[in-house]
């Protein structure tokens, strides 16, 4: 797991449930808006199905380095909170770091305790998408077999 996402699962999980809320919904507010390139792109192909409040993903590598933009409505503070947590704790890893995390990652970081389980869904949601979207990003910068001539 990248060091910075394993600072913030240490964190949160040493917290006691009220000061995890708190710090979920200080995540929340220091979610970086999503760049104004990217804005006119919040589609279906960036949206997270699996959860119920609009989230939309971007990934990107360069250099080798995940970058991950993102949007969560305001509305949404532990949506947009766990957003953040993955944007803070995932940008600048490597692919092979950004796959490595564990999918019981909401558990680690003691959500299930202060969430319900319908949010909690749609967060799994939000990770796994985000690990595909990274997959399918390094799957594609891998140069392929060269043209037939």
């Amino acid at each position: 797991m990248p060091a910075a996402l394993d600072a913030i699962v240490s964190e949160l999980s040493e917290a006691d449930k009220q000061e995890r809320i708190e710090l979920l919904i200080d995540f929340a507010k220091n979610l970086p808006p999503l760049p104004e390139r990217l804005v006119a792109h919040k589609d279906a192909t960036h949206r997270v199905e699996e959860c119920q409040s609009p989230v939309y993903i971007f990934v990107e590598l360069d250099g080798g380095q995940v970058a991950i933009h993102a949007d969560a409505p305001i509305e949404a503070p532990t949506v947009r909170g766990f957003v953040a947590i993955l944007v803070e704790g995932l940008s600048g890893a490597s692919v092979a770091d950004v796959l490595s995390v564990r999918n019981d990652l909401i558990d680690r970081l003691g959500f299930p305790e202060i969430l319900g389980m319908l949010r909690v869904r749609g967060l799994n949601g939000v990770l796994h998408r985000v690990k595909a979207d990274v997959r399918r990003a390094a799957e594609a910068a891998e140069p392929g077999p060269p043209p037939s001539t």
